[in-house]
């Protein structure tokens, strides 16, 4: 299995899941153009895609589907109370729609979608499967329920939001009500939810973890992984051993393959 984060950040996400015989796109947040280059640049045409997986209707996940699907006609997983919250349904052709089941078989993958808290219609996680690997994406998440914990468990690769560093929010320029939606149950992670959570999972044998989702006004990458880290290796946990950090960039492709 193979992931390639092509893009993440409040400014546009994708993924790019990729087993033997399957292609798989979590979310597409930016242009349909950049998606074709940037999996050019793997090896890899856009029209190979096998499914579109869409964690909720937020216009940093979906801008780029109504050229996506008009040029492609890609098949697009999602929630039916996401797929009528998008803000921009009416250029989408209904037949790409596809209904997102508890668990979908496309290829050697299997999906299975998961409930997290987020201020959308009706947002998800997913689980993506395959020869005895299991992928984990949870990106857009304000609080870490039980349920998510054991989604998450046992993950060879997850990639995870770290959207924000607590104490650069709180002293930023962004006003009150948008840093209170950001610091709430239906918000993002911080650096510091994100290493507690990863500490707190039961693991394999070593996991790879992909920061994601880090905010461009209130986080640094490098502070992400140094406040995750130290978290991390608090707990006992080895960093490249146990767990290695992986970070995720808004204009550049991060990969693992598994």
């Amino acid at each position: 299995m193979k992931v390639h984060v092509l893009a993440s950040g409040s400014a546009g996400n994708a993924i790019f899941l990729k087993s033997e015989h399957t292609s798989i796109l979590i979310d597409a947040g930016i242009s349909a153009r950049r998606i074709k280059n940037s999996l050019a640049e793997i090896g890899t045409a856009i029209e190979d895609i096998d499914g579109v997986f869409i964690t909720h209707e937020h216009s940093d996940h979906i801008k780029g589907l109504p050229t996506l699907l008009k040029k492609y006609r890609l098949p697009v997983y999602t929630r039916p109370a996401t797929w009528e919250a998008m803000p921009f349904k009416e250029p989408l052709p209904y037949e790409c729609f596809r209904g997102l089941p508890e668990s979908v078989d496309l290829g050697t993958v299997k999906i299975e979608p998961f409930a997290i808290s987020h201020d959308a219609a009706d947002p998800v996680g997913f689980n993506f499967f395959c020869r005895g690997n299991k992928c984990s994406v949870a990106t857009d998440l304000g609080f870490v329920t039980e349920s998510v914990k054991k989604a998450l468990a046992l993950s060879d690769i997850l990639v995870l939001e770290s959207n924000h560093d607590t104490e650069m929010l709180e002293k930023g320029s962004y006003p009150w009500p948008l840093k209170k939606r950001i610091m709430s149950n239906r918000g993002h992670l911080s650096n510091i939810d994100a290493a507690w959570t990863i500490a707190r999972l039961p693991r394999k044998t070593h996991t790879h973890v992909f920061l994601a989702h880090m905010s461009k006004e209130n986080n640094r990458p490098e502070l992400a992984r140094e406040t995750v880290g130290n978290i991390l290796s608090s707990q006992g946990l080895r960093l490249g051993m146990d767990v290695s950090l992986h970070l995720t960039f808004p204009d550049q492709t991060a990969s693992i393959a598994e």
